[in-house]
């Protein structure tokens, strides 16, 4: 991939399908994940946004149904919506959620440990995965990194990395198979996908959109430093994600800076 790519066009998103990370896409990280939240006006971009695609608007994350449900609103009842990297999804109602794997609890447990003996650390249990957060301790990462290898292996536990935390999680599911799943759905299918993401967990999302016609958009410091990516197109922050898509929601032609 060319070390800067280039930023997506006003056109893009005409009779498109719309895919959204949250963190570090639609919203900015924080230092406690528990802390984010849309504001009114992103809730109100959602909305809009939506009508302007006839609906054709999903978000996909890491996340589970609930904490997307708590960051988003009510706003998040009227979208198709895939938590846990695809391993839950709802569309109108709950389709799919698998059984909770019992050995999550050790793994939480062990997370927990860690995090006591690093100050600044964050455990963030979720319906399928358990994350390890080192953002406000770097120098934790290279013992969080060493136990999720060692958890991963005893428990049959898939790991995922991503910005300054890893996490363990269920197998069985990735943003990929969240993107081909609701293209195959009517009123989606045979149109183009647009999957915007932030971060590793988001590659195989990229992936499926472009081998069906798609694009991937790049969003942030990975965007900015070469990194290698299957996305076509960038952008350089969440906000400036939520001008872009403002602008076609509004149906202006202005390409945010």
């Amino acid at each position: 991939m060319p070390a800067t790519l280039p930023a997506p066009r006003p056109g893009l998103l005409e009779g498109a399908t719309v895919f959204l990370d949250i963190d570090g896409t639609l919203l900015e990280l924080a230092d406690d994940p528990e802390a984010v939240r849309a504001d009114g006006p992103t809730r109100a971009l959602l909305r809009d946004l939506a009508e302007r695609l006839d609906g054709r608007l999903a978000m996909v994350s890491g996340r589970s149904l609930e904490q997307i449900d708590r960051i988003l609103g009510p706003i998040a009842q009227a979208l198709p919506v895939t938590g846990s990297h695809g391993l839950e999804y709802r569309w109108n109602e709950v389709w799919a959620r698998p059984e909770r794997l019992a050995v999550l609890n050790d793994v939480a447990s062990a997370f927990h440990g860690l995090a006591q003996t690093w100050p600044g650390c964050l455990v963030e249990e979720k319906s399928y995965g358990v994350a390890f957060h080192w953002r406000l301790a770097p120098q934790a990462r290279q013992q969080a990194e060493t136990m999720a290898v060692q958890l991963a292996d005893s428990h049959a536990l898939k790991i995922q990395h991503g910005k300054d935390l890893v996490e363990l999680r269920m197998p069985g599911g990735d943003k990929g198979q969240a993107v081909r799943r609701l293209m195959a759905r009517k009123g989606m299918i045979g149109t183009r996908p647009v999957f915007f993401g932030d971060d590793l967990t988001d590659e195989a999302g990229f992936a499926a959109a472009r081998a069906l016609g798609g694009h991937g958009v790049l969003v942030g410091e990975r965007a900015l430093n070469g990194s290698s990516t299957a996305a076509t197109l960038a952008l350089p922050s969440p906000h400036a994600v939520r001008a872009f898509l403002r602008a076609f929601a509004d149906g202006t032609a202005e390409v945010p800076e």
